[in-house]
């Protein structure tokens, strides 16, 4: 497999185009940042954590039967993945009220959902990526009504292939978004990374963060928290 010219560059990772059309190379950056990029700096060690974290996360969920890009690992912070069309869609799926979610409603931070709550939010960095509903989605021709359904479904799925896996290293599962792409012939597939910079995470026996708010809220170094995360998920598959 050969790196070719750079596809694309966000803000944690870059995209590579390989001697397959298929087939991309991603590179995990060191860079972290929050509130839509306001809030930015490069941290030592990052990249190889998210790297690690979500291709073991991404090998889970397909054990579970749920598909995804991810094809393997190649290097601390480097790994293949499927070629997909993103869909401009962040979907979030939320299990207890927390960050924006806890503001906007007014509901205190740690209050169990009574069931998974599903938003879509629109890609798009200029305008902050706001919150969509299903007619927004429709009318900007992001997704059919179908593929909307889908979308619900599988995040759905996630979530629980994710609260079992969270569970089982003592974590708790708040909340996360998720991004879909479309294949060649149209069907759905999981994208883009599942990690603590897209997951809340908080620890079930003392309720400590192990996730991006510790940079977003300044609580302290994101390093060891990452590092806890991945070393409880590689004691699990051992």
């Amino acid at each position: 497999m050969e790196k070719g010219k750079l596809l694309y560059e966000g803000k944690a990772k870059q995209l590579f185009q390989t001697n397959e059309s298929e087939v991309i190379w991603v590179e995990y950056l060191n860079q972290a940042t929050a509130l839509n990029g306001a809030k930015k700096d490069q941290i030592k060690g990052k990249g190889e954590l998210n790297n690690r974290i979500t291709s073991l996360i991404f090998d889970y969920l397909k054990s579970k039967k749920i598909k995804n890009h991810f094809i393997k690992r190649l290097s601390a912070n480097e790994q293949l993945i499927q070629a997909v069309e993103i869909i401009p869609l962040e979907v979030v799926v939320r299990n207890v009220a927390a960050g924006s979610f806890s503001k906007r409603l007014a509901i205190p931070e740690g209050t169990s959902l009574s069931l998974p709550i599903v938003e879509f939010y629109y890609k798009k960095d200029e305008l902050d990526d706001p919150m969509v509903i299903d007619d927004h989605i429709l009318f900007l021709q992001i997704a059919s009504t179908e593929e909307i359904a889908q979308l619900r479904q599988l995040a759905l799925e996630v979530n629980h292939a994710l609260i079992e896996l969270f569970d089982s290293i003592d974590i708790q599962l708040i909340d996360f978004k998720l991004e879909f792409g479309r294949q060649k012939e149209g069907s759905l597939l999981l994208a883009d990374e599942v990690s603590p910079d897209t997951c809340r995470l908080w620890d079930k026996k003392t309720n400590e963060h192990l996730d991006k708010d510790i940079y977003r809220r300044d609580l302290g170094d994101i390093v060891p928290v990452y590092q806890e995360v991945l070393n409880r998920l590689e004691k699990r598959g051992k």
